[in-house]
């Protein structure tokens, strides 16, 4: 299964690494406890948002869900959608059609 999408990627991206920061512990992806998260520079924290929303999309296009520290995030196939699940009253839904 791959993931399909027409929107441009960079922007589905964007999305991802904002709706990723809202997850409680999602640095915990990266084995990092939160005061190693914290020491990084902003410089480097985005970096590592950005490989972890790249990373998730390759995972969604072989696994129907994947964990994100204490979140997951989900593909949506049927609406080409992928939905990042912070807590029990935030979830964020990213459009992968323009």
């Amino acid at each position: 299964m791959a993931i399909a999408y027409t929107r441009a990627y960079d922007h589905i991206l964007d999305d991802l690494s904002r709706a990723i920061t809202t997850v409680p512990r999602f640095y915990e992806a990266f084995e990092m406890e939160a005061t190693d998260w914290e020491s990084l520079t902003t410089d480097e924290r985005e970096v590592c948002i950005r490989t972890l929303a790249d990373d998730l999309f390759y995972v969604l296009g072989s696994e129907h869900s994947a964990e994100v520290g204490m979140g997951t995030a989900e593909y949506d196939s049927g609406h080409s959608i992928i939905k990042i699940t912070a807590d029990d009253h935030l979830v964020h839904v990213i459009s992968l059609r323009e």
